[in-house]
């Protein structure tokens, strides 16, 4: 009897269990569009494992597109630039949830690897992190892969991006960054406060060495990306997929930062050894001298010259020139 008894309470438990899981599967299109709008009003981001993700974002049918951001953000993972790409994105959803054109057509999600390591899978993603549009129609093409690579992850080349496979333009509302205004107002007040102190011997404003050390700075930083990282975004370094550290990226149209001063210092490099050649030019004292100035700057200028053209070949790949490197 008590046997009995366990194996009918065990049916009403499985009959429960079966009512519950199909009560889920069949989620009515109005009710999915109010569960996320709900969600959406606590956190602009909404947080999904592999249930969730096929629930609301893979099941049909959908009148909204989604916005997923592929990421592993434990720190085990050891993923550099993750962190800084879902404050970037978390910038992007933010300033949507507050718009006022804001509606049920747009959501924006993110799947941890941790937390939905099964869709990963399914999506065959080796890397993070990914950002990918969700159509309310159809799957998802090629191009709604955000291009990292060429554009980066900047919260502006987002929304872009967000515009061009949704037509619904965001504003990003950056908070307030005071910390550039601040180091201007320190370096001027060290710039008056110098000037103050040196009021009665102001000759170094006239030394030419100065001002052409300001003027090659300026040019390396000009001629190195320093402008296209800050229109553009890139990351500082990547992993490759083997675990290794790229710091040249593999393509002419995009750069790292890092990239960036490896640049500056090999402009540096040969400058520095054409200034070496033209002092061994024009002294005309000590030839010993000379000649070891000479030889020193023309080997600066080999040897950093072949190995800037030997990263441009790297970048611009079929470019057919190179010099003592390949």
């Amino acid at each position: 009897m008590i046997v009995f008894r366990e194996i009918i309470l065990l049916l009403f438990a499985l009959s429960a269990l079966l009512i519950a899981v199909q009560c889920k599967k069949e989620l009515s299109l109005s009710e999915r569009v109010q569960q996320l709008s709900d969600a959406g009003t606590k956190k602009p981001v909404l947080r999904f494992n592999g249930d969730k993700f096929r629930q609301y974002v893979k099941g049909t049918p959908r009148n909204y597109s989604t916005i997923v951001m592929f990421t592993a953000l434990a720190p085990s993972r050891q993923c550099g630039i993750c962190r800084h790409a879902h404050d970037e994105f978390q910038l992007v959803a933010n300033s949507w949830r507050y718009s006022q054109g804001y509606s049920n057509r747009l959501f924006f999600a993110l799947v941890d690897f941790d937390e939905g390591p099964d869709v990963f899978q399914a999506l065959r993603l080796n890397s993070a992190p990914v950002f990918m549009h969700f159509p309310a129609k159809g799957k998802p093409k090629k191009v709604d892969t955000l291009d990292i690579q060429r554009v980066g992850f900047a919260a502006e080349n987002i929304a872009r991006w967000v515009a061009e496979r949704t037509d619904i333009q965001i504003r990003v509302f950056r908070p307030p960054n005071y910390s550039g205004l601040l180091a201007l107002i320190v370096l001027l007040a060290l710039v008056v406060g110098l000037l103050y102190l040196r009021k009665n011997n102001l000759d170094f404003l006239y030394n030419k060495t100065i001002w052409a050390l300001g003027a090659l700075a300026f040019t390396f930083a000009m001629t190195s990306g320093q402008m296209w990282n800050h229109i553009r975004g890139p990351p500082f370094l990547q992993k490759t997929q083997q675990g290794n550290i790229a710091y040249i990226h593999g393509s002419s149209q995009a750069q790292f930062i890092v990239e960036t001063y490896i640049v500056a210092l090999l402009n540096a490099a040969v400058v520095l050894g054409m200034i070496l050649m033209t002092e061994a030019a024009s002294k005309r004292d000590d030839v010993r001298k000379r000649r070891i100035y000479a030889i020193i700057g023309l080997g600066l200028v080999a040897f950093f010259f072949s190995l800037s053209l030997s990263i441009f070949r790297s970048k611009a790949h079929g470019y057919p020139y190179s010099f003592l490197l390949k």
